[in-house]
Protein backbone atom coordinates (compact mmCIF):
# COMPACT_ATOMS: atom_id res chain seq x y z
CA UNK A 1 0.00 0.00 0.00
CA UNK A 2 1.22 3.46 -0.87
CA UNK A 3 0.42 6.35 1.39
CA UNK A 4 -1.11 9.44 -0.26
CA UNK A 5 1.47 12.00 0.79
CA UNK A 6 2.42 15.45 -0.38
CA UNK A 7 5.64 15.42 1.63
CA UNK A 8 7.46 13.52 -1.11
CA UNK A 9 7.82 15.13 -4.48
CA UNK A 10 7.52 12.72 -7.39
CA UNK A 11 10.66 12.44 -9.44
CA UNK A 12 10.87 12.94 -13.20
CA UNK A 13 9.69 10.14 -15.45
CA UNK A 14 12.04 7.25 -16.03
CA UNK A 15 13.40 6.48 -19.47
CA UNK A 16 11.62 3.57 -21.08
CA UNK A 17 13.66 0.47 -21.69
CA UNK A 18 11.15 -1.87 -23.30
CA UNK A 19 8.99 -2.03 -26.39
CA UNK A 20 5.21 -1.71 -26.11
CA UNK A 21 2.08 -1.92 -28.20
CA UNK A 22 -1.51 -0.83 -27.64
CA UNK A 23 -4.26 -3.38 -27.97
CA UNK A 24 -8.00 -2.99 -28.20
CA UNK A 25 -9.72 -5.22 -25.63
CA UNK A 26 -11.60 -7.07 -28.33
CA UNK A 27 -8.37 -7.89 -30.13
CA UNK A 28 -6.44 -9.18 -27.12
CA UNK A 29 -4.62 -12.42 -27.90
CA UNK A 30 -6.60 -15.48 -26.91
CA UNK A 31 -4.36 -17.87 -24.97
CA UNK A 32 -5.04 -21.56 -24.82
CA UNK A 33 -8.38 -22.42 -23.26
CA UNK A 34 -6.88 -25.44 -21.51
CA UNK A 35 -7.79 -25.49 -17.80
CA UNK A 36 -5.34 -24.03 -15.35
CA UNK A 37 -3.04 -26.55 -13.67
CA UNK A 38 -4.76 -26.30 -10.29
CA UNK A 39 -8.35 -26.32 -11.59
CA UNK A 40 -10.55 -29.36 -10.80
CA UNK A 41 -7.75 -31.33 -9.21
CA UNK A 42 -8.47 -33.65 -6.27
CA UNK A 43 -7.85 -31.98 -2.88
CA UNK A 44 -4.90 -34.26 -2.13
CA UNK A 45 -3.07 -33.20 -5.30
CA UNK A 46 0.57 -32.18 -4.67
CA UNK A 47 -0.15 -29.13 -6.88
CA UNK A 48 -1.74 -27.53 -3.82
CA UNK A 49 1.20 -28.18 -1.49
CA UNK A 50 2.80 -24.82 -2.37
CA UNK A 51 -0.19 -23.15 -0.71
CA UNK A 52 -0.05 -24.99 2.63
CA UNK A 53 0.06 -22.32 5.34
CA UNK A 54 -0.02 -22.07 9.12
CA UNK A 55 -2.93 -19.68 9.71
CA UNK A 56 -2.99 -17.71 12.96
CA UNK A 57 -5.43 -15.50 14.82
CA UNK A 58 -4.33 -11.98 14.01
CA UNK A 59 -3.06 -10.06 17.03
CA UNK A 60 -4.25 -6.67 15.72
CA UNK A 61 -7.56 -7.59 14.05
CA UNK A 62 -8.58 -10.93 15.65
CA UNK A 63 -12.21 -10.61 14.58
CA UNK A 64 -11.25 -11.39 10.97
CA UNK A 65 -10.06 -14.81 9.80
CA UNK A 66 -10.24 -18.30 11.30
CA UNK A 67 -7.03 -20.26 11.97
CA UNK A 68 -8.91 -23.57 11.70
CA UNK A 69 -9.02 -23.13 7.89
CA UNK A 70 -5.95 -23.33 5.65
CA UNK A 71 -7.16 -22.23 2.22
CA UNK A 72 -5.25 -23.88 -0.63
CA UNK A 73 -7.10 -22.84 -3.81
CA UNK A 74 -10.00 -20.50 -4.56
CA UNK A 75 -11.86 -21.00 -7.84
CA UNK A 76 -14.09 -17.92 -8.21
CA UNK A 77 -16.78 -17.65 -10.89
CA UNK A 78 -18.11 -14.08 -10.61
CA UNK A 79 -20.71 -12.30 -12.74
CA UNK A 80 -21.31 -8.56 -12.36
CA UNK A 81 -24.59 -6.91 -13.45
CA UNK A 82 -23.86 -3.16 -13.43
CA UNK A 83 -27.50 -2.13 -14.01
CA UNK A 84 -28.81 -4.09 -11.05
CA UNK A 85 -25.57 -3.73 -9.01
CA UNK A 86 -25.66 -7.46 -8.32
CA UNK A 87 -22.66 -9.75 -7.97
CA UNK A 88 -23.40 -13.44 -8.49
CA UNK A 89 -20.74 -15.81 -7.25
CA UNK A 90 -20.10 -19.52 -7.40
CA UNK A 91 -16.91 -20.50 -5.65
CA UNK A 92 -15.03 -23.67 -4.91
CA UNK A 93 -12.52 -23.59 -2.07
CA UNK A 94 -10.03 -26.40 -1.57
CA UNK A 95 -8.81 -26.21 2.02
CA UNK A 96 -6.98 -28.10 4.74
CA UNK A 97 -8.60 -28.36 8.15
CA UNK A 98 -6.07 -27.45 10.83
CA UNK A 99 -8.14 -28.94 13.66
CA UNK A 100 -10.71 -31.66 14.18
CA UNK A 101 -14.06 -29.95 14.72
CA UNK A 102 -17.80 -30.14 14.11
CA UNK A 103 -17.87 -26.81 12.32
CA UNK A 104 -15.63 -24.14 10.78
CA UNK A 105 -16.11 -20.67 9.39
CA UNK A 106 -15.09 -18.19 6.74
CA UNK A 107 -15.61 -14.45 6.33
CA UNK A 108 -18.33 -13.29 3.91
CA UNK A 109 -20.02 -9.91 3.71
CA UNK A 110 -23.50 -9.68 5.21
CA UNK A 111 -25.15 -8.20 2.06
CA UNK A 112 -24.33 -11.33 0.06
CA UNK A 113 -27.10 -13.93 0.35
CA UNK A 114 -25.85 -17.50 0.41
CA UNK A 115 -28.15 -19.94 -1.40
CA UNK A 116 -26.17 -23.17 -1.06
CA UNK A 117 -23.11 -24.59 0.66
CA UNK A 118 -21.63 -28.00 -0.13
CA UNK A 119 -18.71 -29.95 1.31
CA UNK A 120 -17.21 -32.48 -1.08
CA UNK A 121 -20.30 -32.05 -3.27
CA UNK A 122 -22.75 -32.83 -0.45
CA UNK A 123 -25.13 -30.11 0.84
CA UNK A 124 -24.35 -29.05 4.41
CA UNK A 125 -25.97 -26.78 6.99
CA UNK A 126 -24.69 -23.24 7.43
CA UNK A 127 -25.43 -19.96 9.17
CA UNK A 128 -24.54 -16.55 7.79
CA UNK A 129 -24.62 -14.10 10.68
CA UNK A 130 -23.06 -10.74 9.90
CA UNK A 131 -19.77 -11.45 8.16
CA UNK A 132 -19.41 -14.94 9.68
CA UNK A 133 -20.27 -17.87 7.41
CA UNK A 134 -20.37 -20.84 9.80
CA UNK A 135 -20.47 -24.27 8.16
CA UNK A 136 -21.79 -27.14 10.28
CA UNK A 137 -19.96 -30.22 9.05
CA UNK A 138 -17.32 -32.38 10.74
CA UNK A 139 -13.74 -32.01 9.56
CA UNK A 140 -10.56 -33.78 10.61
CA UNK A 141 -7.21 -32.14 11.24
CA UNK A 142 -4.86 -32.21 8.22
CA UNK A 143 -7.54 -33.61 5.91
CA UNK A 144 -8.38 -31.69 2.74
CA UNK A 145 -11.87 -30.77 1.54
CA UNK A 146 -13.67 -28.88 -1.21
CA UNK A 147 -16.21 -26.30 -0.07
CA UNK A 148 -18.75 -24.94 -2.56
CA UNK A 149 -20.55 -21.64 -1.92
CA UNK A 150 -23.23 -20.03 -4.11
CA UNK A 151 -24.23 -16.46 -3.32
CA UNK A 152 -25.52 -13.19 -4.80
CA UNK A 153 -26.17 -9.62 -3.76
CA UNK A 154 -24.88 -6.07 -3.82
CA UNK A 155 -21.50 -6.01 -2.07
CA UNK A 156 -20.74 -3.20 0.35
CA UNK A 157 -17.32 -1.94 1.33
CA UNK A 158 -16.57 -1.96 5.07
CA UNK A 159 -15.12 0.80 7.26
CA UNK A 160 -11.33 0.80 7.40
CA UNK A 161 -9.48 1.17 10.72
CA UNK A 162 -7.52 4.18 9.51
CA UNK A 163 -7.08 7.95 9.82
CA UNK A 164 -5.82 8.34 6.26
CA UNK A 165 -7.38 10.75 3.83
CA UNK A 166 -7.12 8.73 0.62
CA UNK A 167 -9.46 5.93 1.74
CA UNK A 168 -11.96 5.32 4.52
CA UNK A 169 -13.29 1.87 3.66
CA UNK A 170 -12.04 -1.34 2.09
CA UNK A 171 -13.31 -4.10 -0.14
CA UNK A 172 -15.67 -4.15 -3.12
CA UNK A 173 -16.38 -0.60 -4.27
CA UNK A 174 -19.04 0.39 -6.82
CA UNK A 175 -18.60 3.66 -8.72
CA UNK A 176 -21.35 6.02 -9.85
CA UNK A 177 -21.18 4.50 -13.34
CA UNK A 178 -21.51 0.93 -12.05
CA UNK A 179 -17.86 -0.01 -12.50
CA UNK A 180 -16.17 -1.75 -9.58
CA UNK A 181 -12.79 -2.25 -7.96
CA UNK A 182 -11.36 -3.78 -4.81
CA UNK A 183 -8.65 -2.80 -2.32
CA UNK A 184 -8.65 -4.58 1.04
CA UNK A 185 -5.80 -3.91 3.40
CA UNK A 186 -5.89 -4.94 6.22
CA UNK A 187 -9.13 -6.80 5.40
CA UNK A 188 -12.22 -6.59 3.20
CA UNK A 189 -11.79 -9.38 0.64
CA UNK A 190 -14.77 -10.93 2.40
CA UNK A 191 -17.00 -8.23 0.90
CA UNK A 192 -16.97 -10.15 -2.40
CA UNK A 193 -16.13 -13.81 -1.70
CA UNK A 194 -16.08 -16.30 1.18
CA UNK A 195 -12.50 -16.22 2.44
CA UNK A 196 -10.15 -16.72 5.34
CA UNK A 197 -9.30 -13.00 5.39
CA UNK A 198 -6.02 -13.03 7.33
CA UNK A 199 -2.54 -12.54 5.79
CA UNK A 200 -0.93 -15.74 7.08
CA UNK A 201 -3.23 -17.88 4.92
CA UNK A 202 -1.97 -17.76 1.32
CA UNK A 203 -3.75 -19.65 -1.47
CA UNK A 204 -3.77 -20.21 -5.21
CA UNK A 205 -6.47 -18.52 -7.30
CA UNK A 206 -8.40 -19.00 -10.52
CA UNK A 207 -10.99 -16.44 -11.63
CA UNK A 208 -13.75 -16.49 -14.24
CA UNK A 209 -15.23 -13.01 -14.59
CA UNK A 210 -18.30 -12.12 -16.66
CA UNK A 211 -19.72 -8.66 -17.36
CA UNK A 212 -21.75 -7.03 -20.18
CA UNK A 213 -19.60 -6.09 -23.18
CA UNK A 214 -17.62 -3.99 -23.92
CA UNK A 215 -16.70 -3.96 -20.23
CA UNK A 216 -14.20 -6.52 -19.00
CA UNK A 217 -13.20 -8.16 -15.72
CA UNK A 218 -9.59 -7.91 -14.51
CA UNK A 219 -7.95 -10.00 -11.77
CA UNK A 220 -4.63 -11.28 -10.50
CA UNK A 221 -2.30 -13.45 -12.51
CA UNK A 222 -2.21 -14.41 -16.17
CA UNK A 223 -5.09 -13.79 -18.55
CA UNK A 224 -5.66 -17.33 -19.87
CA UNK A 225 -8.81 -16.81 -21.95
CA UNK A 226 -11.12 -14.11 -23.22
CA UNK A 227 -14.39 -14.63 -25.06
CA UNK A 228 -17.58 -12.78 -25.96
CA UNK A 229 -20.99 -14.41 -26.09
CA UNK A 230 -24.51 -12.92 -26.01
CA UNK A 231 -23.12 -9.43 -25.38
CA UNK A 232 -21.15 -10.68 -22.38
CA UNK A 233 -17.37 -10.70 -21.99
CA UNK A 234 -15.80 -13.48 -19.94
CA UNK A 235 -12.16 -13.49 -18.90
CA UNK A 236 -10.31 -16.21 -17.02
CA UNK A 237 -7.25 -15.55 -14.88
CA UNK A 238 -4.76 -17.90 -13.25
CA UNK A 239 -2.51 -16.95 -10.35
CA UNK A 240 0.22 -19.57 -10.21
CA UNK A 241 1.73 -18.48 -6.88
CA UNK A 242 -0.07 -18.35 -3.52
CA UNK A 243 -1.39 -14.97 -2.37
CA UNK A 244 -2.86 -13.59 0.82
CA UNK A 245 -6.50 -12.48 0.55
CA UNK A 246 -5.63 -8.79 0.92
CA UNK A 247 -3.46 -9.06 -2.19
CA UNK A 248 -6.28 -10.24 -4.47
CA UNK A 249 -8.05 -7.87 -6.84
CA UNK A 250 -11.07 -7.86 -9.13
CA UNK A 251 -12.24 -4.91 -11.22
CA UNK A 252 -15.11 -4.67 -13.71
CA UNK A 253 -15.12 -1.74 -16.09
CA UNK A 254 -14.62 -0.20 -19.51
CA UNK A 255 -10.91 -1.02 -19.61
CA UNK A 256 -8.58 -1.10 -22.59
CA UNK A 257 -5.52 -3.31 -22.40
CA UNK A 258 -2.02 -2.21 -23.44
CA UNK A 259 0.87 -4.67 -23.56
CA UNK A 260 4.47 -4.08 -22.58
CA UNK A 261 7.52 -6.11 -21.53
CA UNK A 262 10.45 -5.58 -19.19
CA UNK A 263 14.08 -5.78 -20.33
CA UNK A 264 14.28 -9.15 -18.53
CA UNK A 265 11.24 -10.48 -20.41
CA UNK A 266 8.46 -10.06 -17.82
CA UNK A 267 5.12 -9.69 -19.70
CA UNK A 268 3.32 -6.51 -18.61
CA UNK A 269 -0.27 -5.36 -19.18
CA UNK A 270 -1.91 -2.04 -18.36
CA UNK A 271 -5.70 -1.97 -17.94
CA UNK A 272 -6.86 1.62 -18.21
CA UNK A 273 -10.30 3.16 -18.73
CA UNK A 274 -10.71 4.14 -22.38
CA UNK A 275 -11.41 7.76 -21.32
CA UNK A 276 -8.44 8.03 -18.94
CA UNK A 277 -6.30 11.20 -19.12
CA UNK A 278 -2.89 10.99 -20.78
CA UNK A 279 -0.95 11.24 -17.52
CA UNK A 280 -2.11 7.76 -16.54
CA UNK A 281 -0.30 5.95 -19.33
CA UNK A 282 2.77 8.20 -18.99
CA UNK A 283 3.18 7.05 -15.42
CA UNK A 284 2.53 3.38 -16.16
CA UNK A 285 5.04 3.35 -19.02
CA UNK A 286 7.81 3.71 -16.43
CA UNK A 287 7.09 0.14 -15.26
CA UNK A 288 9.81 -1.62 -17.34
CA UNK A 289 12.48 0.74 -16.06
CA UNK A 290 11.21 0.32 -12.49
CA UNK A 291 11.41 -3.47 -12.81
CA UNK A 292 14.96 -3.21 -14.15
CA UNK A 293 16.02 -0.93 -11.27
CA UNK A 294 14.49 -3.24 -8.66
CA UNK A 295 15.90 -6.41 -10.22
CA UNK A 296 19.37 -4.88 -9.97
CA UNK A 297 18.84 -4.40 -6.22
CA UNK A 298 16.67 -7.42 -5.32
CA UNK A 299 17.18 -10.06 -7.98
CA UNK A 300 14.75 -11.36 -10.61
CA UNK A 301 11.11 -10.29 -10.42
CA UNK A 302 9.51 -13.12 -8.38
CA UNK A 303 6.38 -13.78 -10.48
CA UNK A 304 5.48 -14.76 -14.05
CA UNK A 305 3.57 -11.63 -15.07
CA UNK A 306 2.93 -8.07 -13.98
CA UNK A 307 0.02 -5.75 -14.63
CA UNK A 308 -1.72 -2.62 -13.43
CA UNK A 309 -5.42 -1.83 -13.38
CA UNK A 310 -6.28 1.86 -12.94
CA UNK A 311 -9.54 2.63 -11.14
CA UNK A 312 -11.56 5.50 -9.74
CA UNK A 313 -9.71 5.89 -6.43
CA UNK A 314 -7.24 8.17 -4.69
CA UNK A 315 -5.20 5.28 -3.30
CA UNK A 316 -3.12 2.36 -4.56
CA UNK A 317 -2.48 -1.22 -3.57
CA UNK A 318 0.25 -3.78 -4.33
CA UNK A 319 -2.28 -6.45 -5.30
CA UNK A 320 -0.19 -9.41 -6.40
CA UNK A 321 0.89 -9.36 -10.08
CA UNK A 322 -1.96 -6.91 -10.89
CA UNK A 323 -1.40 -3.68 -8.98
CA UNK A 324 -4.53 -1.60 -8.36
CA UNK A 325 -3.91 2.14 -8.70
CA UNK A 326 -6.15 5.17 -8.41
CA UNK A 327 -6.33 7.43 -11.43
CA UNK A 328 -4.76 10.56 -9.91
CA UNK A 329 -1.51 12.21 -11.03
CA UNK A 330 0.10 11.05 -7.81
CA UNK A 331 -1.08 7.43 -7.67
CA UNK A 332 0.07 6.81 -11.26
CA UNK A 333 3.39 8.61 -10.80
CA UNK A 334 6.74 6.83 -11.32
CA UNK A 335 7.46 6.90 -7.57
CA UNK A 336 4.23 5.08 -6.71
CA UNK A 337 4.66 2.60 -9.58
CA UNK A 338 8.09 1.71 -8.20
CA UNK A 339 6.84 1.50 -4.62
CA UNK A 340 4.07 -0.97 -5.47
CA UNK A 341 6.44 -3.01 -7.60
CA UNK A 342 8.90 -3.18 -4.69
CA UNK A 343 6.19 -4.84 -2.64
CA UNK A 344 6.30 -7.84 -4.93
CA UNK A 345 9.55 -8.78 -3.18
CA UNK A 346 8.63 -7.36 0.24
CA UNK A 347 4.97 -8.06 0.98
CA UNK A 348 3.79 -10.29 -1.85
CA UNK A 349 6.24 -13.17 -2.29
CA UNK A 350 7.06 -12.79 1.43
CA UNK A 351 3.96 -11.71 3.34
CA UNK A 352 3.55 -10.77 7.01
CA UNK A 353 1.81 -13.47 9.00
CA UNK A 354 0.25 -10.92 11.35
CA UNK A 355 -0.75 -7.29 10.83
CA UNK A 356 1.51 -6.17 13.66
CA UNK A 357 4.39 -6.63 11.19
CA UNK A 358 3.13 -4.58 8.26
CA UNK A 359 6.29 -2.47 8.82
CA UNK A 360 8.21 -5.36 7.21
CA UNK A 361 6.46 -4.54 3.93
CA UNK A 362 6.16 -0.79 4.03
CA UNK A 363 9.52 0.10 5.55
CA UNK A 364 11.55 -1.67 2.89
CA UNK A 365 9.34 -0.52 0.01
CA UNK A 366 9.64 3.03 1.34
CA UNK A 367 13.41 2.79 1.64
CA UNK A 368 13.68 1.45 -1.90
CA UNK A 369 11.52 4.34 -3.06
CA UNK A 370 13.87 6.73 -1.27
CA UNK A 371 16.89 5.10 -2.92
CA UNK A 372 15.23 5.39 -6.33
CA UNK A 373 14.30 9.00 -5.71
CA UNK A 374 17.90 9.77 -4.76
CA UNK A 375 19.06 8.21 -8.03
CA UNK A 376 16.62 10.36 -9.99
CA UNK A 377 17.65 13.52 -8.13
CA UNK A 378 21.38 12.82 -8.32
CA UNK A 379 21.89 13.22 -4.58
CA UNK A 380 22.76 10.94 -1.65
CA UNK A 381 19.99 8.85 -0.20
CA UNK A 382 21.05 10.16 3.21
CA UNK A 383 19.77 13.59 2.21
CA UNK A 384 16.30 12.15 1.68
CA UNK A 385 16.52 10.32 5.00
CA UNK A 386 17.35 13.63 6.67
CA UNK A 387 14.16 15.11 5.21
CA UNK A 388 12.04 12.20 6.40
CA UNK A 389 13.59 12.28 9.87
CA UNK A 390 12.29 15.82 10.42
CA UNK A 391 8.70 14.61 10.71
CA UNK A 392 9.14 10.97 11.74
CA UNK A 393 8.70 11.77 15.44
CA UNK A 394 5.34 13.34 14.63
CA UNK A 395 4.22 10.17 12.87
CA UNK A 396 5.03 8.10 15.98
CA UNK A 397 3.22 10.57 18.20
CA UNK A 398 0.08 10.32 16.06
CA UNK A 399 -0.12 6.57 15.46
CA UNK A 400 2.39 4.90 17.78
CA UNK A 401 5.64 3.00 17.15
CA UNK A 402 5.92 1.18 13.80
CA UNK A 403 5.61 -2.31 15.31
CA UNK A 404 3.09 -1.40 18.02
CA UNK A 405 0.79 1.01 16.22
CA UNK A 406 -2.72 2.11 17.15
CA UNK A 407 -5.06 -0.45 15.51
CA UNK A 408 -7.37 2.41 14.48
CA UNK A 409 -4.51 4.14 12.66
CA UNK A 410 -3.67 1.45 10.13
CA UNK A 411 -1.45 2.58 7.29
CA UNK A 412 -0.24 5.82 8.89
CA UNK A 413 3.19 7.23 8.16
CA UNK A 414 4.70 5.55 11.23
CA UNK A 415 4.94 2.19 9.43
CA UNK A 416 6.67 3.76 6.42
CA UNK A 417 9.21 6.35 7.47
CA UNK A 418 10.57 4.99 10.75
CA UNK A 419 11.41 1.55 9.31
CA UNK A 420 12.88 3.20 6.19
CA UNK A 421 15.18 5.25 8.41
CA UNK A 422 16.00 2.08 10.34
CA UNK A 423 17.12 0.29 7.18
CA UNK A 424 19.37 3.20 6.27
CA UNK A 425 20.94 3.14 9.72
CA UNK A 426 21.54 -0.61 9.45
CA UNK A 427 23.08 -0.11 6.01
CA UNK A 428 25.52 2.41 7.45
CA UNK A 429 26.32 0.08 10.33
CA UNK A 430 27.05 -3.08 8.31
CA UNK A 431 28.16 -1.59 4.98
CA UNK A 432 26.67 -1.63 1.50
CA UNK A 433 27.90 -5.07 0.41
CA UNK A 434 26.42 -6.87 3.40
CA UNK A 435 23.23 -4.78 3.40
CA UNK A 436 22.42 -5.44 -0.24
CA UNK A 437 23.26 -9.12 0.16
CA UNK A 438 20.72 -9.61 2.93
CA UNK A 439 18.19 -7.37 1.17
CA UNK A 440 18.22 -9.83 -1.73
CA UNK A 441 18.52 -12.98 0.36
CA UNK A 442 15.33 -12.62 2.41
CA UNK A 443 12.79 -12.79 -0.46
CA UNK A 444 14.90 -15.41 -2.22
CA UNK A 445 14.91 -17.68 0.83
CA UNK A 446 11.26 -17.15 1.79
CA UNK A 447 9.63 -17.11 -1.65
CA UNK A 448 5.85 -17.71 -1.50
CA UNK A 449 5.90 -17.76 2.29
CA UNK A 450 4.70 -15.79 5.29
CA UNK A 451 6.78 -14.58 8.20
CA UNK A 452 6.80 -12.23 11.16
CA UNK A 453 9.31 -10.44 13.32
CA UNK A 454 10.00 -13.62 15.31
CA UNK A 455 11.38 -15.12 12.09
CA UNK A 456 12.84 -12.03 10.47
CA UNK A 457 14.79 -10.35 13.26
CA UNK A 458 16.72 -13.49 14.37
CA UNK A 459 17.44 -14.19 10.69
CA UNK A 460 18.92 -10.71 10.31
CA UNK A 461 21.11 -11.23 13.37
CA UNK A 462 22.27 -14.57 12.01
CA UNK A 463 23.06 -13.04 8.63
CA UNK A 464 24.97 -10.06 10.00
CA UNK A 465 26.62 -11.87 12.91
CA UNK A 466 25.64 -8.96 15.16
CA UNK A 467 23.43 -8.68 18.23
CA UNK A 468 20.73 -6.26 17.07
CA UNK A 469 17.87 -6.65 19.54
CA UNK A 470 18.39 -3.24 21.16
CA UNK A 471 18.71 -1.63 17.73
CA UNK A 472 15.45 -3.11 16.47
CA UNK A 473 13.59 -2.49 19.74
CA UNK A 474 14.46 1.19 19.69
CA UNK A 475 13.44 1.66 16.05
CA UNK A 476 10.34 -0.52 16.01
CA UNK A 477 8.95 -0.14 19.53
CA UNK A 478 10.32 3.20 20.69
CA UNK A 479 8.00 6.12 21.38
CA UNK A 480 10.50 8.52 19.76
CA UNK A 481 12.82 8.39 16.77
CA UNK A 482 16.15 6.92 17.93
CA UNK A 483 19.35 8.93 17.52
CA UNK A 484 20.81 8.60 14.02
CA UNK A 485 24.41 8.13 13.01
Amino acid sequence: MRRHLTAIACASALALTACSSAADPASAPAPSSAPSPETALPPASPAYDIAVSEPVEDSVYPEVGDPSVDALHYDLDLTWDPEASVLTGEQSLTFRATATAEQFQLDLGAPLEVTEVTLDDEPVDFEHDGKDLVVTAPVTADERYVLGVAYAGTPEAVPAPTMRGDFSDTGFTITETGETWTMQEPYGAYTWYAVNDQPADKALYDFELTVPSPWVGVANGELTDRREDDDLTTTTWHLAEPAAAYLTTVAFGDFEMTEDVSASGVPITYWVHRDAPAHVMRGLRTTPAAIAWLEEKLGPYPFDTFGTVVVDSESGMETQTMVTLGDTDYTTSPAVVLHELAHHWYGDTVTPDDWRDVWMNEGMAMYLQGMWQADQDGRPVGAIMDEWARFEDDERAIAGPPAAYDPQSFGSGNIYYGPALMWHELRQQIGDDEFFRIMRAWPEERTNGSAGRDDYLPWLEEQTGEELSAFFDSWLLGEQTPPRA
